[in-house]
Parts: C-alpha cells; structure tokens; sequence
C-alpha cells in the first residue's frame, strides 16, 4: 500500500476572491480596496485619547459622522448620528467642515460627496467597508436589464425607483432614467410618484423593501411583483411576466435583515409572552407579515422612546443598535431583544473600528488626506438629479 504525496498546487485567487479579501482594487465595487497607512494596534489602551486629540485639534475642520449600526466605540465620537441619508444631508448643512469623516459604509460616503461642496472632502476610515446589497446592482448588470425590458417593449413604461443604499453608478442610472431614490422611510411616497410617471417600477436593489411597500403599504398583491435575476438570461424572466409585472424587483438583500425568519418570530412570541415584534423592512416578507410594527431605523427608534414602560420588544435589525436600545432604556424598564437567537452585526459596517478612525482622525490633523471618497462630475449629476426628485416628493 503506497501513501500518496502531497503536490504542491499553483492556484491563483480568482479576481472576485481578491477583492473579497481585500487585496486588489476596484473603485466601482462596494466592498471595497486594501487600506494604505500604518494603523494603530487594536489594543492600545491610548487610542480613546488619541482620537480625541486629533478630534480636537482639527476642530471644526472637521465634522464626524456615526450610522446608527457602528459600534459604541466609534460612535461616541460622532458629532451625530443617524441613517445615511439623514448623515449625508446633516453633512451638507456644514460647509464650513473641509473634512467629513463618515463612519459608514461606501456607498453612504458617496451619497455625502454628492451633496457636500466641491471644497468639502469625505473620508471613509475603512475603503473596505462596503455594502453587500449595494454590491448586488452592478452598472453593467442594470444597464442589461434596461435592454431587456427595452426589447420587450416596455422601457418607456418603466420608472426606476433605487433605494439609497446603492452605489453612485445606480443612482446616476436612475436620474438619467426619470427615476428617483428613496428611503425606507419614504418608499411609499416615492412608489406613489413612479406611478404617476409611468405604469410599472423598476425597483433596485433591495427585493424585500419594494416587495413590502408594493404588498403591504400599497395593496398590490405578490401576483404583481416580479424578479428579475441579474445572473440568468433574460432575468429568468418571460416577456409575457415582464409585461403583466407592476413592480419588477432586482434580486438583492440586505444580508443582515435577510436572516430574520418566520421561525424567528414564533419562537420569540413563545419565549417572551406578550413582546412586541418590530422590524426593518429590508426584512423577507413573511417577516413583515408576521411582525406587529414594521419601520425604518429611525421609526423604530422613534417606536421605542414611545413605548410604555415594562413593555417588551423584539427588534429585527443590526445588533449594535439593537443593543445600544437595550441599554439606553433599560433605566425605563423597557425589555428589548435581538428578534434572532444567533448574533448578526453588519461585518461591513464592523470594519469602521477604533484603530480606522484614528488613523484617519490623526492622518487628516497632520495634514495627509486619505481615503478620500470622491465621485466623478457626471455620475455626482444625474445622481444628484436621482437624490432632488427625492427630496422633492411631497
């Protein structure tokens, strides 16, 4: 019996395996390029300091800005917080910052770039910190799509309708299209206009969020909605289904409020008799179906600093703001849960870290800009064209 001998393989990582790994570059992609500079050691007992110094002695140069899903240590050196588009409109209110520090992810970095001045610069800490359901809508995908639908004849019927967590280039497609962006806070309003420019949406490139405005806000019925699957020819779509379609919904997710299932709920229901299910609606839809509150991340904020005291809740969104709600008002009696029993924190969002910010923090206050986010003119136009028909919805 002989042994056989290892081989030595000579295998190279694909170019999409380099990128998820972080070692090669592509400035379209949301996940993001390696992060040039010698960052500070996570364990420096000093780096709570060092932030604030070099917070200090850029003063107003500088004007930070903390998602709601950032971790407690970055977040306590926000100037505010909230979601992306409230952060990149708070940006726009402070021309008189020449560095906006946006402790996000790329995609709301762009969104900032797009309505600061030209003399204003966004920093991202992390290049890598990026967005997987932004990743899902690529230029060239949609661009394919529109053909499709041109070649079934319907094009001039559809308005695109992308939420704001999508890259630059769909925004930009979406303004050229006639479309306009939306919120999860305003979808309704801004389906309510599509509708009124043209007979079917093209929504891009959360399925769930068009799924549930479409179904549960509007009253359409799941016969209405279709989706289109960018990897299979023709979107895995016939002609006849694109044609009878009112909503045509991209395939993607949010991979965090994606995990929340049907199984969740149930089994939250029997664990905390009489709690109160609140979800984000990037969640599935039988999710939405089954909750008893359903809202952005600012309407569940909102929803808890209502609640009575000694109520319970369980909330389906990312763990770092679910536990901060926990803590903050727990002084109020108010018992408040993850909804999944396994922990979910957005791994994109996590990798705005303490050592990233100071790094930047300390690189911007010696004079060294660095991972400067910036769009070029002509998507920051028709993006900008897409942002305005938003802000303009009544």
């Amino acid at each position: 019996m002989t042994t056989a001998q290892p081989q030595e393989l000579d295998v190279q990582p694909t170019p999409l395996a380099l990128l998820l790994l972080g070692r090669e570059a592509d400035p379209r992609s949301e996940r993001g390029v390696e992060c040039p500079g010698d960052l500070p050691s996570p364990s420096d007992p000093d780096l709570v300091e060092r932030a604030r110094k070099a917070k200090e002695k850029l003063g107003d140069k500088v004007f930070v800005l903390g998602h709601h899903y950032q971790r407690d240590e970055v977040i306590q050196f926000a100037d505010v917080t909230g979601d992306s588009f409230k952060l990149a409109r708070d940006a726009a209110a402070r021309p008189e910052a020449e560095y906006i520090v946006f402790c996000g992810v790329h995609f709301m970095a762009e969104s900032a770039d797009i309505l600061t001045s030209d003399d204003q610069k966004v920093v991202l800490p992390d290049l890598a910190a990026g967005c997987s359901m932004a990743d899902m809508a690529t230029a060239e995908q949609v661009a394919e799509c529109w053909d499709v639908l041109t070649e079934a004849g319907i094009a001039e019927q559809v308005v695109p309708v992308s939420y704001m967590n999508s890259s630059a280039d769909i925004k930009a497609f979406t303004g050229k299209h006639g479309g306009t962006i939306c919120t999860s806070s305003n979808a309704k309003r801004a389906l309510d206009w599509a509708f009124e420019q043209g007979e079917k949406v093209l929504f891009l490139p959360d399925q769930h969020l068009g799924r549930n405005t479409a179904v549960r806000d509007m009253g359409m019925s799941l016969e209405d909605c279709v989706l289109y699957n960018p990897h299979k020819p023709n979107g895995g779509l016939t002609t006849e289904e694109l044609r009878a379609a009112k909503m045509i919904l991209w395939r993607g997710h949010c991979s965090v409020h994606g995990r929340f299932s049907l199984d969740s709920v149930n089994d939250v229901r029997e664990r905390i008799p009489g709690v109160n299910v609140l979800v984000h609606p990037e969640c599935r839809h039988e999710v939405v179906a089954a909750a008893d509150y359903v809202g952005s991340t600012e309407y569940i904020i909102k929803a808890l600093e209502a609640a009575p005291a000694g109520s319970k809740w369980a909330i389906g969104t990312e763990l770092n703001l679910v536990r901060r709600l926990a803590n903050r008002f727990a002084p109020e009696d108010k018992e408040i849960v993850f909804l999944d029993k396994t922990v979910c924190f957005c791994s994109t969002m996590n990798r705005i870290d303490l050592p990233h910010l100071v790094w930047a923090l300390e690189s911007l206050a010696e004079g060294n800009l660095v991972n400067r986010i910036e769009v070029d003119k002509e998507t920051e136009a028709f993006a900008k064209l897409a942002l305005e028909r938003m802000l303009a919805l009544p």
